[in-house]
């Protein structure tokens, strides 16, 4: 299965494929996007297509690195990032969900950091994702 709704790497997805594809998680997909460049004003956007099996996905930058991938699916999208240890550490005292927080402590070390994914399906599901985010951000 596809991460990505969008997987036809010459077709970069638009605004109105978004709300066809995401249907009212758009108005969240909107509201983390605003939350993201509110939080940084360096922060850009840019659509990268990772090939057939995982499609297009929006990734939100910061002056350095990535801070967010999101990844549009039918009705909701998976928001994800890279956590490095001081935002791991800062993670357990930030009162995130615990299966969040384990996922987070038994996901497998990159360079990049500790992958932390949430689908986003709710606003409480968005809470979450912000709360990564400001970690991120912050570390």
């Amino acid at each position: 299965m596809a991460t990505s709704a969008f997987t036809d790497k010459s077709k970069k997805p638009t605004e109105a494929d978004l709300s066809r594809v995401l249907g009212r998680s758009k108005k969240l997909w909107d509201e983390l996007r605003s939350c993201a460049t509110g939080q940084e004003t360096s922060v850009s956007e840019e659509w990268k297509c990772h090939g057939e099996k995982y499609g297009w996905s929006l990734v939100l930058r910061g002056k350095k690195r990535n801070l967010l991938y999101m990844s549009p699916r039918e009705k909701h999208f998976m928001a994800s990032c890279a956590l490095g240890e001081k935002a791991v550490a800062a993670a357990e005292s930030a009162g995130l969900p615990p299966q969040v927080l384990e996922a987070i402590r038994t996901a497998p070390r990159y360079p990049e950091g500790r992958p932390a994914r949430i689908e986003v399906r709710t606003a409480k599901d968005l809470e979450v994702v912000k709360q990564l985010l400001a970690l991120k951000m912050s570390c």
